[in-house]
């Protein structure tokens, strides 16, 4: 999973905390990868650092809340649409990026849909090559096995996401349930940043 771009793909829900961040990748994804509550945090003051998400104030009760800058929000919807990926990583990718495209209410799912339905049939039919040896069939015919069962998911995603009514809803709001532990500011945080 991309840390980095899931977390500003949740962000364009609005501002959110860190330990928030990390319970919001876990439900977005249906708990399928493990991400380290630090790991957030890094991720989060690199994007700082970047440009794409910058300090939106605290919670009541003294959190750091991080929301997205112009930046950081064309980043995340051209992530969401996008469905290139490191060789070998094609279906995780896909699979987390439509997860979560699938529960923000302000993404169209189905364009995220048929971008990757297009691609995994371009991947099917560039397979057409002759195989050099024996390995190569086995290649082709675990990519082929892949391809199909990834089209045969987006339909079935297609058909959750058209039959909203019958069965847990897709779209999920930000949890408003706070933790009992959380990253609080450091003393010289809460006194402002240096003159």
């Amino acid at each position: 999973m991309s840390v980095r771009n899931s977390l500003l793909a949740v962000l364009t829900m609005g501002p959110a905390y860190g330990f928030q961040l990390h319970g919001e990748l876990a439900r977005r994804t249906g708990g399928r990868r493990s991400v380290n509550v630090g790991q957030i945090y890094g991720t989060l003051e690199r994007l700082m650092t970047q440009g794409a998400v910058e300090s939106a104030g605290t919670t009541a009760d003294g959190l750091p809340l991080y929301g997205l800058t112009d930046t950081g929000r064309t980043e995340a919807v051209a992530w969401l649409h996008d469905t290139r990926s490191s060789s070998g990583d094609e279906w995780n990718d896909m699979l987390e990026r439509v997860m979560i495209a699938s529960s923000l209410p302000h993404i169209d799912l189905t364009v995220v849909l048929a971008g990757y339905r297009s691609a995994w049939q371009s991947r099917l039919a560039a397979q057409a090559t002759e195989p050099d040896s024996g390995q190569d069939l086995l290649a082709d015919a675990a990519d082929a096995a892949q391809g199909r069962a990834a089209l045969a998911w987006l339909t079935a995603v297609a058909g959750l996401a058209g039959e909203q009514g019958d069965g847990p809803p897709l779209h999920r709001e930000l949890s408003v349930l706070r933790p009992r532990r959380g990253r609080r500011p450091s003393p010289a945080a809460a006194s402002g940043p240096p003159r």
